[in-house]
């Protein structure tokens, strides 16, 4: 659990909520997530919504999938893509809220205002 606690050293405890935010810290997870939230897409909607490469939307996919966010439903030879928790639009609200509460502070954070481009992922959307 991440809201207060007696044990503040429990990082273990904490690990699975960092795992969460790492996988809805890229902004093309976020612009799939936004999308998907307005409903079910296929991968090549996505490619041309987003003007990314299909390669690009099936890995982001592949991550938001692997932290159980979204889930597909074949469709011929298709994959139809959905949100599977409606509880992660309460969770980017909340952040959106912050983010205008905090002004620019995070976006001129020195360490986290520019998404590293070494990950293989976030190379072509960064671009």
């Amino acid at each position: 659990m991440i809201i207060a606690s007696s044990d503040v050293s429990g990082r273990a405890e904490l690990a699975p909520a960092g795992a969460l935010f790492r996988g809805l810290g890229d902004p093309t997870r976020l612009a799939l997530v936004r999308r998907l939230a307005r409903g079910e897409a296929r991968v090549v909607d996505l490619c041309t919504e987003l003007g990314l490469s299909q390669s690009t939307v099936s890995s982001h996919l592949a991550c938001l999938r692997d932290c159980g966010l979204v889930d597909y439903r074949a469709q011929g030879r298709a994959s139809v893509y959905h949100l599977t928790r409606p509880e992660l639009l309460d969770l980017l609200a909340v952040a959106e809220g912050l983010l205008a509460a905090t002004g620019n502070a995070v976006a001129l954070c020195p360490t986290y205002a520019n998404p590293t481009t070494s990950d293989p992922i976030t190379k072509e959307s960064a671009r």
